[in-house]
């Protein structure tokens, strides 16, 4: 049975969340205590997470970070903020979806599902693909880790996960629209520019290895990365 982690102040809707959830035969945990949400889901090892942005105390930013510090499960944010910054910090910050309330708990469901098959079910990378290796250079899709030879530089998850989808196909170009469906289910709010500061912070963590030049954008197509530092670690 799979468990989810509900960090929601507003007990009227953690409880109805909690409904539905069950209808689903899911486990549900409740928050109960807003200092503490780390420790909770320590204890209560959710396979996901939904989570307010408003929140007493620390924001849900600040939680997720807490959160991703040990784990990779998905978690799903949930706030009645609809603007478009604050949809990119939830991403930013290492959410994997963001639902805005006033919300039909039949969507809250439909995206709980999709995320659970994509960690968990049928779209889950087995225990041999939590790392790809190309050329020398190693991605830990778990541990959200870059390296190469005995230099390691430490990922956000988004930048994770576009290094995936470009290591996947290493030479042949990854559309733009393929990497925002990989970091995003939701695309409408996600604009070229957001994509572009993802793109150079991976082009940043690639130079932190003392790797330059090779992700290289194909205009009007998209990018590939091609292994200009093969032979050299």
């Amino acid at each position: 049975m799979f468990k989810i982690f509900i960090v929601e102040d507003d007990p009227g809707i953690a409880g109805r969340l909690r409904e539905y959830l069950h209808r689903f035969d899911y486990d549900t945990y409740a928050a109960d205590d807003f200092d503490t949400i780390k420790q909770q889901f320590e204890r209560y090892e959710p396979h996901l997470v939904l989570l307010d942005i408003n929140l007493p105390k620390f924001d849900g930013y600040y939680w997720c970070r807490q959160i991703r510090s040990q784990s990779t499960c998905p978690i799903i944010f949930i706030s009645a903020r609809e603007g478009k910054m604050d949809q990119v910090m939830a991403l930013e910050n290492g959410g994997d979806d963001y639902i805005t309330k006033p919300f039909d708990y039949d969507i809250v469901i439909a995206k709980v599902m999709s995320q659970l098959r994509r960690a968990y079910g049928s779209y889950a990378s087995s225990a041999g693909d939590r790392t790809v290796s190309v050329a020398g250079l190693s991605l830990d899709k778990e541990r959200l880790f870059l390296s190469i030879g005995e230099s390691k530089v430490e990922l956000s998850l988004t930048e994770m996960k576009i290094l995936d989808e470009l290591m996947g196909r290493m030479e042949r170009i990854v559309s733009r629209d393929r990497l925002l469906e990989k970091i995003w289910d939701d695309q409408k709010f996600v604009d070229d520019n957001t994509l572009n500061v993802y793109v150079t912070r991976v082009r940043k963590k690639l130079q932190m290895l003392g790797i330059e030049d090779a992700l290289q954008t194909v205009r009007g197509q998209g990018y590939r990365l091609v292994p200009h530092w093969e032979g050299e670690a």
